[in-house]
């Protein structure tokens, strides 16, 4: 969601730069008579070819999450896409590299983004409650960087993942033990769009 609004703003500054140096001048001739600048003919817009047949109005939508209520998704694929939420891939304390389990894990969202070309992922990085705020801001991006890599490696088009990083700030389980310590130690995948 942070993503998008930052994109509005980024669209609204450029509308704004552009936009105002196409204010309409007037044209003075040597002589000294205003002459209006030419009338700008707009083409009219045409109503579509009767033989076109119309999109069904409702699909099926995933309910909440980062696609939020009005994406649309095929049909069965909404569970799909839970699970492949579910299941994140977790690391070792204070450390980025890929543990054998999560190559594994990362091997199976690999075979799923692959099925389905038309989904796009944002991968976060996450930390324990341990540390600084600033080194797990660190830590969570480069275990980001990690499984982007990864996929990458797996045949994953970059084009289609974001990562961002969280730290300790989104613990997916609270406690002070290395239990919770140890879930919270992961990266997470939101599918974004498709």
């Amino acid at each position: 969601m942070r993503c998008l609004g930052r994109i509005i703003v980024l669209l609204m500054m450029v509308c704004m730069i552009f936009g105002g140096g196409c204010a309409k001048k007037k044209v003075t001739p040597i002589g000294g008579e205003v002459v209006p600048p030419p009338a700008i003919q707009y083409p009219q817009p045409q109503a579509p070819a009767p033989s076109m047949t119309p999109l069904p109005m409702e699909m099926p939508q995933v309910q909440g999450g980062p696609l939020g209520p009005s994406a649309m998704v095929a049909p069965g694929l909404e569970d799909e896409i839970k699970i492949f939420e579910q299941n994140d891939v977790y690391f070792d304390f204070d450390q980025y590299t890929l543990t054998p389990e999560a190559r594994k894990t990362i091997g199976r969202k690999a075979s799923f983004l692959k099925v389905h070309p038309e989904l796009t992922v944002q991968i976060e990085g996450h930390c324990d409650e341990r540390g600084t705020t600033e080194y797990n801001l660190a830590l969570g991006e480069r275990r980001a960087t990690a499984v982007r890599d990864h996929l990458r490696i797996l045949g994953v088009d970059m084009a289609r993942i974001t990562i961002i990083s969280y730290g300790k700030e989104r613990p997916a389980v609270q406690g002070h033990n290395e239990e919770a310590w140890a879930k919270n130690r992961r990266a997470h995948f939101d599918v974004m769009g498709g």
